[in-house]
């Protein structure tokens, strides 16, 4: 396995274009807590003496809109990096972190946890999102199990078809559940697939941290063979990657991170897809930049997709995950005409 290097690359362009989308998140990070349907003083949010019971700006800075903002950036940054990996991987453009099936799998934890009234806490987490982390590994699982190592590879289009199969196949038993719910169960399904970020806290952006951490930081390590492997397998074997291992130790890492962060926020749509796109039209396609510019820039983009979901029509919200749908459908579009004309 090779170590993220840059020996080929330009230092200085590399560090410069993380530095402007560093800049940028940070930007959006200080921002957007000062919108809302509420205006807030920052000077008296941020006074020496901060009473929660009695300050109502610390209460609305720090309680509400700051740790929905912090699961924004991680779950944005999740899905965004998640997509790049998914697309160098299988050489697909269309490639999204539901690809192999860890949205729907999440989702079906989820609402077969909500439909038998699951009510209970381990290690700190809830009943819910456990079964949607559950259920994300489940369909991965069974994605794999139905993918042999073929020539010294991973079949891409077995993989891509093994992932849409376990999609279509969780998908239908979501809808079977949904169906035989009373009317308070399935108001809940419904709201928890739309994907959301309002109900949060810091205990549960914490929550996610290690496994979000971790999955990254093996992507960050492989980032040079995954340049290799999605110019060519055959090449990359050639100059000495261990093709079907980095192809398994990529789509675990990031299928491990898609359901991190869709058990707590729910499926939010069209993030993976989009973000790596408009990042590798403004840098190009080499992972060792592709991929912490994508989780920047995908962590930005849900936090902005989130502010307007929470203020366009206040006090009511969207789910933000409407958001995201309504931007990444004409996105799709425009991406299926480009492929075509191509």
């Amino acid at each position: 396995m090779h170590t993220l290097s840059l020996p080929m690359m330009n230092r200085r362009r590399y560090f410069s274009t993380l530095a402007w989308f560093t800049v940028f998140f940070l930007a959006t990070l200080a921002i957007a807590p000062l919108i809302g349907a509420t205006r807030i003083s920052l000077t008296k949010a941020l006074s020496s003496e901060i009473d929660f019971a009695n300050n109502v700006d610390a209460h609305i800075l720090f309680l509400a809109r700051l740790p929905r903002i912090l699961l924004a950036a991680i779950t944005g940054a999740s899905l965004s990096v998640a997509g790049a990996v998914f697309q160098a991987i299988l050489r697909n453009d269309l490639a999204a972190p539901i690809t192999l099936g860890a949205s729907s799998g999440a989702a079906f934890g989820a609402v077969l946890a909500i439909s038998l009234g699951f009510s209970f806490t381990v290690l700190g987490f809830s009943s819910i999102p456990l079964a949607a982390f559950l259920g994300a590994m489940l369909a991965v699982t069974l994605v794999f199990s139905l993918v042999k190592t073929r020539q010294g590879e991973l079949p891409t289009s077995i993989v891509l078809l093994a992932g849409v199969t376990v999609n279509f196949f969780f998908a239908a038993l979501v809808m079977f559940i949904h169906y035989l719910s009373d009317v308070t169960q399935s108001f809940r399904i419904v709201r928890w697939l739309m994907g959301g970020l309002d109900i949060t806290d810091y205990q549960t952006v914490f929550s996610i941290c290690l496994p979000v951490f971790v999955g990254s930081a093996i992507l960050m390590v492989i980032a040079r063979d995954l340049n290799l492997i999605s110019s060519g397998s055959q090449s990359a074997m050639s100059r000495g990657v261990n093709v079907p291992k980095i192809q398994k130790l990529g789509l675990v890492s990031a299928s491990l991170i898609t359901g991190a962060v869709v058990a707590i926020s729910g499926p939010i749509g069209f993030v993976g897809l989009v973000v790596p796109h408009i990042v590798r039209l403004l840098i190009g396609p080499d992972q060792r930049i592709l991929i912490p510019a994508s989780m920047l820039f995908g962590a930005s983009f849900l936090i902005i997709c989130d502010t307007v979901a929470r203020t366009v029509i206040a006090p009511t919200e969207i789910p933000v995950g409407v958001i995201t749908a309504l931007i990444g459908g004409p996105f799709f579009v425009w991406l299926l005409r480009r492929k075509r004309s191509g």
